[in-house]
Formats: structure tokens, C-alpha cells, sequence
């Protein structure tokens, strides 16, 4: 069954995980790492990503954010954000769709809410909670 998934579910940067059988239903990418404020904020979305019930992963490594992007491509999570210091400033945040690799960027404020949103559209959300609990976030 996998190997079925990887067949159809793929482009030239690697699988592109459907909802359902993902690992993670998204990856916070942290742009400067050594940066404390970047990964204290990384770190907070993480709490409030894991709390509505998503599966997150959190690339801290002290790496350059191409290698990251290259990386969370390959692996295929469906949803990164993206995380520096500049959105920090600004209050925002940038989420990519691995499918297409359809950028936006949104506040930091309303992220949760839209990758909630986004992931239990899918039905089929790979979530530790119920889809009622997951709407209570909304």
C-alpha cells in the first residue's frame, strides 16, 4: 500500500504525503535557529499546533533554510510553515502547501486556525483528537 502512495502521490522534490497517512500534518521550519525570539516563537507554535491536535514537527536544526526546505520537500509533510526572524517583527508567518508548493503568508495569530481548518477539510485529518475537539480550536 505504500509503495502505491509514493507511485501517486510524488513529484520531482519527493512524496507528497496525502492527509490521511501522513507522519506529520505539518512541519514549522525555523529560518534562523540561533536566533532566540525566532525559536522561542517556533517553539510556541509548536505548543498551540500540538494542543489543536496536529502532528508537528519541528526542524530546529542550525541549517540553511534551503537544505530545510529541500528536506521537508523530500520527506513530503503537507503543510511548512515557515518561521524567521523578519515574520517574527512583523507578526507573521509563511505556509506552504507541499502540493504545488503554494506559498501565503498569514499572521501568526490565525495559523493554527487555518492549518486546523485545511487539514480537517480533508476528513481525514491525522489527528490526536476528534474532529468536534478540533473544531473547538476554531
Amino acid at each position: 500500500a505504500i509503495a502505491a502512495i509514493v507511485e501517486t502521490h510524488h513529484d520531482e522534490h519527493g512524496i507528497i504525503w496525502p492527509v490521511s497517512v501522513a507522519p506529520y500534518g505539518v512541519v514549522i521550519t525555523v529560518v534562523r535557529a540561533d536566533d532566540q525570539a525566532t525559536l522561542a516563537a517556533a517553539e510556541d507554535l509548536y505548543r498551540d499546533l500540538e494542543e489543536a491536535g496536529i502532528e508537528t514537527l519541528l526542524d530546529d536544526r542550525v541549517e540553511r533554510p534551503g537544505v530545510k526546505f529541500a528536506d521537508s520537500e523530500l520527506i513530503g509533510i503537507p503543510y511548512r510553515v515557515t518561521i524567521g526572524p523578519r515574520g517574527v517583527a512583523e507578526g507573521t508567518v509563511e505556509l506552504t502547501v507541499r502540493e504545488g508548493l503554494v506559498k501565503e503568508e498569514l499572521p501568526r495569530e490565525g495559523v493554527v486556525v487555518e492549518v486546523v481548518r485545511r487539514i480537517t477539510e480533508g476528513g481525514t485529518a491525522r489527528s490526536r483528537q476528534q474532529p468536534e475537539q478540533l473544531s473547538a480550536v476554531l
